[in-house]
């Protein structure tokens, strides 16, 4: 109890926001079996507006502003890295979604330092090559070329890199409820758009950004006000731990939520993941420890 006492802050609300993103990740994979991944990256996101949207009626924001751009590159990256999530969420066991969304800090060490002038050693350096490997080992490197599942989670970690490394810029601007609102806000409005052009389009390769609208029913209102309730509450804690440390640090926590996954994952049914894909989670955990070090 005394060393999570003496944990900082940032740290604490990343390791909570990972537990309740796993949860979330449950409540996702359920939908799934009943709608599109399209339509559950819209329940995700649409709960959230409105809590969010109460909020900020009950205490209206008070910040400086003045980076609008930065706060739609924000939203709009995360909202492609969640169309990319959701549908591998839908498709494979919920720990490889999660483990591919997680080299999101990988990535974030790399565009914090080409972007925010963070500066990474040697030792960071040799890190981020390790955290590759593991990336690597985790696409069954048994098999030729890259599948499917593969390239939208290699996409989703990229996507979501960019969007957190945005946020260390954007919390000196910005309340932190109008950066989740920006990406909440357009992963609400994004989908319904695609929902009218899905009505006309149908091409088989796009069907993770594709899908039609089917009103939920009895147990699936459960999962989806439940995964918008989770999705919303991780969503703002993380947003904290990126404003209160460094991206590279925050972001090596993060990589607890693989193993809160893979369990949350077993008991719906999943199969544990085979040693290779451990091996490669090993190595991209040790790697998100390592930037964390040399930081």
């Amino acid at each position: 109890m005394k060393r999570i006492q003496q944990l900082n802050t940032g740290i604490k609300y990343m390791l909570i926001a990972s537990f309740t993103f796993a949860i979330m990740g449950a409540f996702a994979k359920l939908s799934a079996q009943y709608m599109s991944s399209l339509e559950v990256v819209f329940f995700r996101n649409v709960f959230g507006v409105a809590i969010i949207g109460f909020a900020i009626l009950r205490k209206p924001m008070n910040h400086v502003g003045g980076k609008p751009f930065l706060l739609i590159f924000r939203g709009t990256m995360g909202f492609v890295a969640l169309l990319a999530f959701f549908y591998n969420i839908a498709h494979i066991p919920l720990g490889d979604a999660m483990t591919w969304s997680k080299t999101s800090p990988v990535f974030t060490a790399i565009f914090a330092f080409l972007f925010l002038g963070e500066k990474l050693n040697y030792k960071a350096w040799i890190a981020i090559f390790v955290g590759f490997i593991g990336i690597v080992l985790i696409t069954s490197p048994s098999e030729i070329g890259f599948s499917k599942y593969d390239l939208l989670g290699l996409f989703s970690g990229v996507g979501a890199a960019l969007a957190y490394t945005s946020i260390r810029e954007l919390k000196k601007f910005y309340d932190t409820r109008a950066i989740v609102l920006s990406f909440m806000g357009i992963g609400t409005l994004g989908p319904i758009i695609l929902f009218f052009i899905s009505n006309s389009l149908h091409v088989e390769g796009l069907d993770f950004i594709l899908g039609k609208f089917i009103m939920p029913s009895g147990i699936v209102w459960f999962y989806v006000i439940g995964m918008g309730l989770f999705a919303t509450l991780s969503q703002v804690l993380m947003t904290k731990a990126y404003g209160l440390e460094k991206a590279g640090v925050i972001g090596a926590v993060s990589y607890s939520n693989i193993l809160f996954s893979i369990i949350v994952g077993v008991t719906l049914g999943d199969n544990l993941p085979n040693l290779i894909t451990t091996f490669g989670i090993i190595l991209i955990v040790f790697a998100g420890i390592m930037v964390a070090k040399a930081k």
